[in-house]
């Protein structure tokens, strides 16, 4: 340990100009802040290393200056591979203003791209991005002009088309645990999430490279073989971090339930308020299994589905999950997103992604920010604006029940909830239904072609994906059909009789969704048996 242990300065000053660095960090969580600090101050000081490429799964960033977001100066970085871009608006803007090569991939194609660079293999053949702006035929995720290697093929095998997303190596890593003992090994159990740190690792152990762990602490007592997260032969260098540069989330410097140490009474959490975030949230509770169903919740306004789900007593009945490996309990919200209380697991986030590719998701609830006449969803980007796709492309394109959920328009949208009746106050400006999507991060045509059943939830109307098109299914009480809804839309969607939202939805006491109707167990049921996994 006393040659691998060296300061966050030591460390930094092994990266070499165009090396390629891979780093860890899901938002905050698991998230190298002292070494990626200490690159950013040997930049700026020495203006070097230079031309780097930068390589990330989860955006770890806090949609700020932390994070990687430390990165984006002038001629720091050279190209930059990400899975999600919303949580680092100063990476996006050297993409945006072309000044640095970009690629957005599926975040769960990133994590297990990981491993198959471990395995010096060619690549992830899969059916994730197909339809997508991450299909070749469309943009090939790549984000500008500048960008011009195709790292996305498109290649037949036994009659089938399929994706091909290209490896390439890794010269340095940064991860991060909680301890690591004088072999160099390194535990996580102060750590909310374990990640891909172990993939990371052996990629660029394998590609030559080498691995620098930012940790909490070090031991002279060997690591029990069974808490060893990251094996210390795959460990060049270990860093010691302060404190302020290892906290467990961006939000909270340290809870034991986040590390799985306890269990938290969620009983007490507060209730939300009755806007339009609770109106979506608990319409799309309502299509939640009603026993042991498998569900993952996006970020976002699909985070209060979590907080219906409590409220309404049945949080227990169904598994929550989230991409980066949580299993069970309750996923958190906002800059603790991707963290969980009282989960039953925790997964490495390629290994989360194999079951969701799979088809192991029974119900997924995803954002939308646009929709169009196709029922296509694009969540990654928006003008000058670039979200990125995250996980969204793995979980759409795989559950067998999707749920998008967002408002009818944004910015300036007031609504008031009375009397078991929803009324449009004011309008917003900008509208989120449109005649065509910006990007494609969601194929509507590919759901159809794969049987998913998919809804489209907002405050005032509920849509459904049909081989015929877009229908409108319901309205909620109070709303006028043609001034709130038809006359707002830039494209007709099939009206067939359409029937009223539960006023349940509406009032503000519990829905008492645990004692649904029995139609509504009927229906529900038929719909669980209809539907078939795709697997990617």
């Amino acid at each position: 340990m006393k040659n691998k242990l060296i300061s966050a300065k030591e460390a930094v000053e092994k990266v070499r100009c165009r090396d390629t660095v891979c780093t860890t960090g899901f938002v905050g969580t698991g998230t190298p802040e002292e070494l990626i600090r200490a690159l950013e101050s040997r930049f700026l000081k020495t203006a070097a290393p230079f031309d780097l490429s930068l390589v990330f799964a989860a955006a770890p960033g806090d949609g700020d200056s932390r994070g990687v977001n430390r990165l984006a100066h002038p001629g720091l970085l050279r190209r930059i591979i990400g899975g999600h871009w919303a949580l680092v608006p100063k990476l996006g803007e050297l993409a945006i203003n072309n000044a640095v090569e970009a690629y957005n991939l599926p975040l769960g194609v990133m994590s297990e791209l990981f491993r198959e660079i471990a395995g010096q293999r060619c690549g992830v053949i899969t059916k994730i991005g197909m339809g997508t702006f991450v299909d070749p035929r469309q943009s090939g995720g790549r984000l500008n002009d500048k960008t011009w290697e195709h790292l996305v093929e498109l290649v037949n095998m036994r009659g089938e088309d399929w994706l091909l997303y290209k490896t390439f190596n890794i010269d340095v890593a940064f991860v991060r645990g909680t301890t690591a003992d004088q072999h160099g090994n390194i535990s996580m159990e102060h750590e909310a999430l374990t990640l891909d740190n172990l993939a990371i690792a052996t990629a660029a152990r394998n590609s030559g490279g080498i691995v620098i762990a930012q940790v909490e602490r070090v031991t002279s007592d060997p690591l029990s073989p069974r808490d060893v997260e990251i094996p210390g032969i795959l460990v060049d260098h270990v860093v010691i971090a302060e404190p302020e540069n290892h906290s467990q989330t961006w939000a909270t410097q340290y809870n034991d339930a986040f590390a799985g140490q306890c269990r938290e009474d969620v009983s007490s959490s507060e209730v939300m308020p009755l806007d339009d975030r609770k109106v979506i949230a608990r319409r799309a509770a309502m299509e939640l299994p009603l026993r042991g169903g498998v569900v993952n919740l996006g970020i976002g306004m699909p985070e209060g589905v979590s907080r219906v789900a409590e409220e309404e007593g049945f949080i227990e009945d169904v598994t929550l999950t989230a991409e980066p490996g949580v299993i069970g309990g309750m996923p958190q919200g906002g800059l603790d997103f991707g963290a969980a209380i009282n989960h039953h697991a925790l997964l490495h986030q390629n290994q989360q992604f194999d079951f969701y590719d799979g088809g192991g998701l029974d119900i997924a609830v995803l954002g939308m920010a646009q929709m169009d006449v196709h029922g296509h969803v694009n969540v990654s980007k928006f003008g000058r604006k670039l979200a990125g796709a995250g996980g969204f492309i793995n979980i759409s394109q795989t559950a067998k029940k999707i749920v998008f959920v967002g408002t009818f328009t944004a910015s300036g949208l007031e609504i008031s909830v009375n009397n078991g009746e929803l009324s449009i106050e004011n309008e917003g400006s900008v509208a989120k239904l449109v005649p065509d999507v910006e990007q494609i991060t969601f194929n509507a045509d590919f759901a159809l072609e794969n049987e998913q059943q998919v809804l489209y939830v907002t405050e005032r109307c509920v849509f459904e994906l049909t081989p015929a098109g877009i229908e409108l299914i319901e309205v909620a009480p109070g709303v006028d059909l043609e001034k709130d809804i038809l006359e707002q839309l830039p494209f007709e969607p099939i009206v067939n009789n359409p029937t009223q939202m539960d006023v349940r939805i509406f009032t503000d006491a519990p829905m008492g969704l645990v004692q649904r109707d029995e139609l509504t167990t009927r229906r529900r049921a038929k719909q669980s048996k209809d539907l078939k996994p795709r697997a990617a």
